[in-house]
């Protein structure tokens, strides 16, 4: 049994292998990056949540302002085209509209300077949202390229675990059914390695030392015997 053993040991490297390839699948720098890139464009949008609202509020005044000055600039116009169009002839009525109409002057310059108030408040939050997709933009960008690293990586990666695994198929053929499956089982179990050589009286599995009664034992076993590593558990091929 000594040459099922020696494929299994075969079949251990080739699942080594893909077990890394898969590791490395997983913990791709890019990933790293790429997670990094999500959580800074989901904290710039939570940070912009409250500029825009504040930004909206603002700009809702600035329109109601603009309505406000429009509203009595019409009034003063039509007051002044009044006064001077020679329709109204009482001197009482021309002086309460001639004092409107200074009113309503005096109304548009206070009016227009809280709209420059506003405006001057609008500013430097056009300019916040502004740099925000400038940045956006970019996070965007090099999410896309990252993406596209990520899969050019998976797909080399993929085709070589399928290398390993078309290696593997023809040994896992030749290894006995039991065999194989105890083997299987003791890899699930022992992250990942079911079966070590035994060196000198060294499990390289466990790398500990066997007791030199349990190396004595090993060696006097018949060859066909599965001999399991006391330490470890193990399948040992001597």
């Amino acid at each position: 049994m000594t040459e099922p053993l020696d494929r299994l040991l075969e079949i251990q490297e080739h699942d080594t292998r893909v077990d890394q390839l898969r590791h490395r699948r997983a913990t791709l720098p890019e990933r790293a990056e790429l997670a990094e890139l999500g959580a800074r464009r989901a904290a710039l949008e939570a940070r912009l949540g409250g500029v825009r609202t504040e930004r909206d509020e603002l700009a809702a005044r600035q329109a109601n302002l603009e309505a406000q000055i429009e509203a009595a600039k019409a009034r003063r116009t039509e007051l002044e085209r009044r006064l001077y169009g020679g329709q109204v002839a009482a001197a009482r009525e021309l002086a309460a509209m001639n004092d409107e109409v200074r009113q309503l002057g005096r109304h548009v310059n206070e009016l227009e300077n809280r709209e420059l108030e506003v405006m001057e408040a609008l500013e430097p939050l056009d300019g916040e949202l502004q740099a925000a997709d400038v940045e956006r933009d970019g996070i965007d960008t090099r999410a896309g390229e990252l993406h596209g690293a990520i899969g050019q990586a998976e797909k080399e990666i993929d085709g070589e675990v399928e290398v390993e695994l078309e290696a593997r198929r023809p040994l896992a053929e030749a290894v006995p059914s039991e065999l194989l499956t105890r083997y299987e089982g003791l890899r699930r179990k022992l992250g990942g390695t079911g079966a070590a050589r035994l060196v000198g009286s060294s499990c390289t599995g466990c790398h500990l030392t066997l007791p030199a009664m349990e190396v004595d034992r090993i060696k006097h076993a018949p060859p066909e015997a599965v001999i399991t590593c006391d330490n470890c558990g193990r399948i040992l091929v001597r």
